[in-house]
């Protein structure tokens, strides 16, 4: 398999990804950007799971992950999982981004710093370090299954998880879609959109 471009599965939204992915490989809407004007991310995903009320291993995930990763958790929405010196570290690092299924604080300090994160939300109490678990296996992260390597894609538009050895396909499929897209003009689309909508009443048997 060719080296993994970020730059590249980036260049595409998650939206034309779901021509060439099902509904399950996209995370639910509460899995959102924590500040405003967060630019999209693409990397594989570099997968952690904390127990409830702990983010130790989130804790040891950024000294682990490579450049470039995005570090995917599951974890509960009660205590926080990452304050602004991890997210900073992680930047530092090189990681791409974060993907939480929970809660972070101190997100005044991400925000300034332009570290992307999506999660939850934002609590102010901090998780404990009592508990460890084995890092990159499989985990559930808003509602779809993730493994280490998938690629995640995601902006404000929503976050795709395409499993890796589906990367290549899925990018073709959704750049020839965002190509199609820019090519048209409005009327242009509207006059192929207007079409297939009627096309498509009239063999359901729709009467005005």
């Amino acid at each position: 398999m060719k080296p993994f471009n970020s730059a590249l599965f980036a260049s595409v939204s998650p939206c034309e990804y779901a021509d060439a992915l099902s509904r399950d490989q996209f995370m639910g809407y509460e899995i959102k950007p924590l500040w405003d004007g967060m630019g999209r991310i693409a990397g594989p995903a570099f997968t952690v799971k904390c127990a409830p009320g702990d983010h130790l291993m989130l804790h040891a995930a950024i000294y682990r992950a490579q450049p470039g990763d995005i570090i995917v958790v599951q974890a509960d929405d009660q205590f926080a999982v990452a304050g602004g010196n991890v997210c900073a570290i992680a930047q530092e690092r090189g990681i791409a981004g974060f993907v939480i299924d929970g809660v972070i604080r101190d997100i005044a300090e991400t925000r300034e710093n332009k570290f992307p994160v999506f999660g939850r939300g934002v609590v102010p109490k901090p998780g404990a370090k009592k508990c460890i678990a084995p890092l990159n296996e499989p985990i559930v992260c808003g509602g779809v299954t993730v493994n280490a390597g998938d690629i995640i894609v995601a902006d404000e538009e929503g976050i795709a998880v395409i499993p890796r050895a589906e990367s290549e396909e899925a990018f073709s499929i959704a750049k020839a879609r965002a190509d199609k897209d820019s090519s048209m003009s409005l009327a242009q689309w509207q006059k192929q959109h207007r079409e297939k909508v009627e096309t498509t009443l009239t063999a359901l048997g729709y009467k005005d």
